[in-house]
């Protein structure tokens, strides 16, 4: 059902309030006529005071039958209404930082229990405040309820929390759902006009950062591409031993390739013959076990015990080769174009770029930092 002529959203009436009016110019006459529902007839002659309407920001009749006296519509504009929403806002910004899903996953202490308590209460007050407004501006037309962003919001947010409730009830754990939770401070917007003009206002700007990130797309396009074409696949590189390397009987090499000891998530990158890194396979270091240098060789294994010494096997990475293993767990390469936008990303966010930046130079060159500085200057800086 929809209003002759639906009212202005709720957020443009004034923080003051709206009042009565005594006087009225012949265009709000002329609108006032145009927004009575098809049972009032007005006539030509007819005394203008008897077209005032208590609160002009409103249309004098929705739904065909509602007046603006009629109860809730006249509710929705006192100022206590506006108020008590708000602070039905707040309470739910305390209640979510309150919530400790982690700790107790079934909710069976107090703590939970009184926090799913309120959020109850908090979700039914929601529905209902978008009932109210629902009556009182109507329902559907450009300047009704649903004809505003934040009314649209807020309608979604009641809406997912009915899916929620409904899923609860049939013992379905939609996590994804539970999400939608985190929107309800942004009600607080649509009710304070000041934030609501500032947020109108930056989400004005974003047209005008198409060309920005029109820029930063070629940025990363072209330091990507730069990327790819010196650097797939170098950061896999690995100090393997020899193709004809033997073990004695009974023993077995510690690791098919050297492995940093003391952190294996910082991985020893060698470079190749064709290379010029910075790193290669004759600096990885001796075999640490138990504190002590291992000094023994291979042929030595059957005097280790009882010298008490061990093999140092790293003296048998010898043959930098290119393996299967990215660093941190693959996430860092340039094998394509997808993963170097990544590490650009990173890179720019000046989060760990020193050691992406050590990694490419061991791997391929000294004077690969040049790439680096300038992807900061250009990305970072401007």
């Amino acid at each position: 059902m929809t209003s002759e002529e639906c009212p202005v959203p709720l957020g443009s009436i004034s923080s003051a309030g709206p009042g009565q009016n005594e006087e009225y110019s012949s265009a709000q006459a002329d609108d006032i006529i145009e927004e009575m529902g098809p049972g009032d007839d007005v006539s030509i002659g007819s005394d203008l005071s008897t077209l005032v309407v208590p609160f002009p920001e409103l249309a004098p009749v929705v739904f065909f039958c509602l007046k603006q006296t009629t109860c809730p519509r006249n509710c929705l504009v006192n100022t206590w209404f506006e108020r008590i929403s708000i602070m039905v806002i707040l309470l739910n910004c305390v209640t979510l930082g309150m919530y400790q899903p982690c700790e107790n996953i079934d909710c069976t202490s107090d703590r939970c229990q009184i926090l799913q308590a309120f959020d109850a209460f908090i979700y039914i007050f929601f529905a209902l405040e978008m009932v109210v407004k629902m009556v009182a501006l109507g329902i559907f037309g450009r300047r009704c309820y649903l004809g505003d962003t934040w009314n649209r919001l807020d309608f979604f947010i009641v809406m997912a929390g009915m899916v929620e409730y409904s899923l609860d009830l049939q013992n379905i754990n939609l996590s994804a759902i539970r999400t939608v939770r985190v929107l309800r401070p942004l009600k607080a917007i649509n009710r304070v006009p000041s934030m609501r003009i500032l947020v109108n206002l930056l989400l004005d700007t974003l047209p005008m950062l198409g060309n920005v990130l029109l820029l930063c797309f070629f940025v990363f396009f072209i330091f990507g591409i730069i990327g790819v074409q010196l650097w797939a696949g170098l950061l896999r590189n690995r100090c393997y031993p020899e193709e004809n390397f033997t073990v004695p009987s009974g023993m077995t090499l510690p690791a098919p390739y050297y492995r940093p000891e003391e952190d294996d998530e910082r991985p020893f990158i060698c470079s190749l013959a064709s290379d010029n890194g910075i790193m290669s396979c004759t600096d990885v270091p001796a075999r640490r076990e138990g504190g002590r240098i291992c000094c023994l060789d291979k042929e030595d294994a059957l005097h280790r015990q009882a010298l008490g010494l061990c093999i140092n096997w790293n003296q048998y990475y010898t043959r930098c080769h290119t393996g299967s293993t990215n660093p941190h767990k693959g996430a860092i390469n340039f094998d394509n174009i997808v993963y170097a936008w990544i590490v650009i990303f990173q890179v720019i966010t000046l989060e760990g770029w020193v050691e992406i930046m050590y990694y490419v130079m061991d791997a391929h060159s000294f004077y690969n930092f040049i790439y680096f500085i300038l992807l900061i200057i250009v990305s970072t800086f401007y």
